[in-house]
């Protein structure tokens, strides 16, 4: 009799001891899950505050380049598809395009002195680029806790509650876009 009490105890405690771990992982998974979905709120928030920015920025410019029609235009249509993306690889993706015609709009700029000078655009500019930077650091969070959670869903033994509660890998990490990483030629 005493046996049967004895493989029992060992039975419930195995039970309680893989209980718990399951417990533990899933609420891991829960908590890194809302983590991500804070951290891309975040980054969300920063694109918010640059689409705030650029008609602004387009009207001041459009002041001293009248014909430069075709750089608005392409700002203009990729922040529209930023704003209708609905994924979050949609919305990474309309990012990069908008970051790219953003940069055409300030080359363009460098054309025209007086725009330059233009206190209004330098103050525009200098949200812009501290926009920038808060978008950086907002995306580099956002990868960093997506890391985090990829590593758990893929690791043993959390990959067994990962794969029974359903959390699977996130693939939407933010990367840095071909032209980035050429090495540009400076010549003096």
């Amino acid at each position: 009799m005493k046996q049967v009490w004895i493989v029992l105890g060992v039975i419930v405690g195995v039970v309680v001891i893989v209980g718990g771990m399951y417990a533990s992982y899933f609420n891991k998974f829960v908590t890194l899950n809302e983590s991500i979905n804070a951290s891309w709120a975040q980054v969300e928030n920063q694109y918010q505050r640059r689409l705030d920015l650029i008609p602004n920025l387009i009207n001041t410019v459009k002041g001293y380049a009248k014909h430069e029609n075709e750089i608005f235009t392409r700002v203009a249509e990729a922040r529209a598809k930023l704003i209708g993306a609905k994924t979050t690889n949609d919305k990474v993706k309309a990012t990069g395009e908008l970051d790219s015609a953003v940069s055409r709009l300030l080359m363009i700029a460098e054309n025209y002195p007086q725009l330059k000078a233009n206190e209004n655009f330098i103050r525009l500019q200098d949200s812009l680029e501290g926009t920038e930077n808060r978008i950086s650091v907002e995306r580099q969070r956002y990868n960093e806790v997506v890391r985090i959670y990829n590593i758990l869903v893929q690791r043993f033994p959390s990959n067994i509650v990962a794969s029974m509660g359903g959390f699977q890998k996130k693939d939407a990490y933010f990367k840095a876009e071909e032209v980035a990483k050429t090495v540009p030629k400076v010549s003096f």
